[in-house]
């Protein structure tokens, strides 16, 4: 367990690095959740001679209070809190509507390139930090759905409580910090500086060796 704050992204995915090392040049993909996993996944992705890729998700906001998550929905899933007085056709809409901007921004991360085939494979499912969690777990319920052979999560941080959901839901979860008290993934780095859409595409055109 690692119990300090981490300076940035970088020593984040480092320090994951060591905690994957078993996964090195294995039938392994790296899967990482953009904006803030991709620094992560990049870094983990490089040291370990592994692919990277991105999924995308985006939470389902109440009609009353778009920061309040009611869900979260990714390109074939869905989970939904209960909240049975949200009408039906807000809640179809807005998945309508997040589909099309999921769409536009994995066309502009990786333009026409297509995501890599997973099937039989290991994925390391790399993000910045957990809160809730729902937009990850829509990402695992997708990716279930194309029959890897091992789903492994791993993130710098994540609320003590909320381990044993991410446990529940995945082959493997691997996590450097699970504070009891959490404010916030930022409160848990030195530098945190919002990852800008230029940066995620510069990273997923680096080339990786998988040698």
């Amino acid at each position: 367990m690692y119990n300090e704050i981490l300076k940035d992204r970088i020593e984040a995915g480092l320090l994951l690095s060591e905690k994957l090392k078993k996964y090195q040049n294995s039938n392994t993909i790296i899967i990482a959740v953009p904006r803030g996993g991709v620094p992560v996944g990049y870094v983990i992705a490089k040291n370990l001679h592994l692919p990277l890729d991105i999924v995308l998700s985006k939470k389902i906001g109440h009609p009353n209070n778009k920061e309040f998550a009611i869900g979260a929905v990714s390109s074939d899933s869905m989970i939904l809190d209960e909240h049975s007085n949200i009408p039906k056709k807000y809640i179809d809409d807005e998945i309508i509507r997040l589909r099309k901007l999921m769409k536009e921004k994995y066309e502009l991360y990786v333009g026409n390139r297509k995501p890599q085939d997973i099937k039989g494979k290991n994925i390391i499912l790399v993000d910045d930090g957990i809160a809730t969690g729902n937009t990850l777990l829509a990402s695992i319920a997708m990716l279930r759905k194309k029959k890897p052979a091992k789903i492994i999560v791993a993130t710098p941080v994540i609320p003590y409580d909320t381990v044993p959901v991410f446990k529940k839901n995945t082959d493997e979860f691997v996590y450097l910090m699970a504070p009891k008290y959490f404010s916030g993934v930022s409160g848990f780095y030195e530098e945190f500086n919002q990852v800008e859409d230029k940066e995620v595409i510069q990273l997923l055109r680096l080339p990786i060796s998988t040698e």
